[in-house]
């Protein structure tokens, strides 16, 4: 049906399992404008690009879709249960109590893709998430060997902020708070700086809507942090993916209690140097790529930024392909 994206948008309601909450969907977002004449191939041809995006998000980056149509691919978005097009009045935004439960609607998601306008067998699949989408798509890829041509990581939240130590430190306690009181209300340390680099009504250039992405994010709650800091875990002990991974990252974090300039320019949500550390941490083939001047998310970064984002993925799809190790290709 149409999407609230508007024109060449469309999106797929896929029922899940209910839990204790009631009725559960995900949503699939497809991007179909019309045909392109193409005299050169490009560098995702034949592809399926689907994208997660992060914590108290939604898909709504238009440009990245397009991004994707002109490189060849057809492009697909994940709004996750209980986020965004999927959250429904009775849920708890976000709320999950594993990471691993999302394989359910990214399973389906495939499956649909794999249906839409099948052109002689399975597509190519490049996987591509935004902080916790990023860690999510990094725990599943590594869980199914063999499915993903290519994973793209676009500032993936790999370690809790407060490093290693800090999360075996509060992982105990946060263990039983998510048994007992799994929907306590913690600490909002969001003073809406993130919002305001982005969002039109401030600073920033993007329209989008506030009830799916509030100022100052959702609450968080015992039973969500503890399922996130499980995943990190994971990631610090070491993964095997075998798809080559191109993380993307900020060349600078500016997580401070007041607001400054310098986070029009930076990441104010995740501490870069820690990701990078842990990226090369996620399988044999992965790349590291700093951009100058980028948000948190790189894609809603100024434009001299997020043009080197892009770039930089044009730059790497077409490296492996010359190299003989085509991501696109699964060879």
């Amino acid at each position: 049906m149409p999407d609230v994206l508007g024109d060449h948008f469309e999106q797929f309601t896929i029922p899940l399992e209910p839990d204790a909450e009631g009725e559960v969907v995900a949503t699939l977002v497809r991007y179909r404008p019309s045909p392109r004449l193409r005299l050169t191939r490009p560098a995702a041809a034949g592809a399926d690009v689907l994208y997660v995006h992060g914590w108290s998000d939604y898909f709504f980056q238009t440009q990245l879709a397009e991004f994707w149509h002109h490189s060849g691919a057809r492009f697909f978005a994940l709004d996750l249960r209980k986020y965004g097009r999927s959250l429904r009045p009775h849920q708890t935004p976000g709320d999950i109590d594993s990471l691993a439960a999302y394989d359910e609607e990214i399973e389906a998601a495939l499956a649909i893709m794999n249906d839409s306008e099948a052109e002689g067998g399975r597509r190519p699949l490049i996987l591509m998430g935004h902080s916790t989408g990023g860690l999510t798509l990094s725990l599943w890829a590594d869980r199914h060997p063999g499915r993903a041509a290519a994973l793209i990581l676009n500032s993936p939240w790999l370690e809790f902020q407060a490093r290693g130590a800090g999360r075996a430190a509060l992982a105990p306690l946060l263990g039983m708070q998510a048994r007992l009181e799994p929907h306590a209300a913690l600490p909002n340390v969001d003073f809406g700086f993130y919002t305001r680099s982005v969002s039109s009504t401030m600073d920033g250039e993007w329209t989008y809507n506030m009830d799916w992405r509030p100022l100052r994010g959702f609450a968080v709650h015992p039973r969500w942090l503890n399922a996130v800091l499980a995943g990190h875990a994971r990631v610090a002990a070491g993964l095997s993916i075998d798809a080559p991974v191109l993380t993307l990252l900020s060349a600078r974090s500016a997580i401070l209690p007041r607001w400054t300039p310098d986070m029009m320019r930076s990441d104010i949500v995740l501490v870069v140097e820690d990701i990078a550390q842990r990226a090369v941490r996620l399988g044999r083939t992965v790349t590291v790529a700093r951009i100058d001047g980028a948000l948190h998310d790189v894609t809603l970064s100024a434009p001299d930024a997020r043009a080197d984002a892009y770039a930089q993925v044009l730059r790497w799809l077409h490296g492996y392909m010359r190299a003989g190790s085509d991501p696109l290709s699964g060879s």
